[in-house]
């Protein structure tokens, strides 16, 4: 990437669910315009895979842990601030579907558990870097949401309520955090991850014939949106939600 392209240099990041997919392809963009990141994730042998991936701890660093565990968060954000200094980015990418089926059928546990990690956890990351002191620094903060949040998503409906949720969230906290720190939001479509395998896999041709740009999304889509939002070129852009999904909520074409 060239030194233009280079946004983000001096900036810390942490980046949740980090080891794979979405979260290590934001991880990936980061450290390319410049920044430190520390990455955390369940597993430590896939984080350990990650930080060598992106170039090793003289650019990364893992801590592994629940993204939901308030004492994972505090030392998280501990753990990278001894690496790399204060933390001033965070992306909340952690994300949980464990249910397929209609709501009236939905176990309540797994519903409680889903809100936790989608939205409760993100809040928690948010009150864990801001007690490291980024409202007093500054900084920003991205939370990887959903177009399923923004209409109903018939078979994965309460992760869509999750994801309706965090982009409220992530407005509700632009108001309070403003104007030191600002807070936006990330809404993909369907995504060519593990995680989305399921709504693609062995039709994809026909899933992406209803997308206006003819294909499913890439990480590396949504992890430009995220440099984008985590850049000073989107200085006086707060509380939003921004799509990035080939266009399919538009409805232009029928599947």
């Amino acid at each position: 990437m060239d030194a233009e392209s280079r946004r983000l240099v001096g900036r810390v990041a942490i980046v949740t669910g980090a080891s794979r997919g979405i979260g290590l392809a934001i991880a990936r963009r980061l450290v390319a315009e410049g920044a430190r990141v520390g990455l955390t994730a369940r597993h430590t042998e896939a984080l350990d895979e990650a930080v060598t991936a992106l170039g090793g701890p003289a650019y990364a660093v893992a801590v592994a842990g629940r993204a939901d565990d308030t004492a994972h968060q505090a030392d998280a954000v501990r753990q990278v601030s001894a690496a790399f200094g204060p933390v001033d980015l965070l992306v909340n990418n952690t994300g949980i579907n464990p249910v397929h089926g209609p709501l009236v059928d939905l176990d309540l546990a797994a519903a409680r558990k889903i809100l936790d990690v989608n939205l409760v956890a993100a809040l928690g990351w948010v009150q864990a870097v801001c007690a490291a002191g980024m409202t007093e620094r500054g900084g920003c903060v991205v939370n990887v949401s959903s177009i399923a949040g923004l209409a109903p998503a018939p078979g994965i409906a309460f992760y869509g309520v999750s994801k309706a949720a965090l982009n409220h969230l992530t407005a509700s906290l632009a108001v309070e955090l403003g104007p030191t720190v600002r807070v936006n939001a990330v809404a993909p479509g369907v995504v060519k991850t593990r995680f989305a395998a399921a709504l693609y896999e062995g039709r994809e041709e026909e899933v992406a014939a209803r997308y206006p740009l003819g294909r499913l999304g890439v990480a590396d889509d949504v992890a430009g949106a995220v440099a984008f939002l985590a850049s000073a070129d989107a200085a006086w852009i707060t509380g939003q939600t921004i799509v990035c999904d080939g266009g399919v909520t538009l409805g232009g074409r029928s599947g």
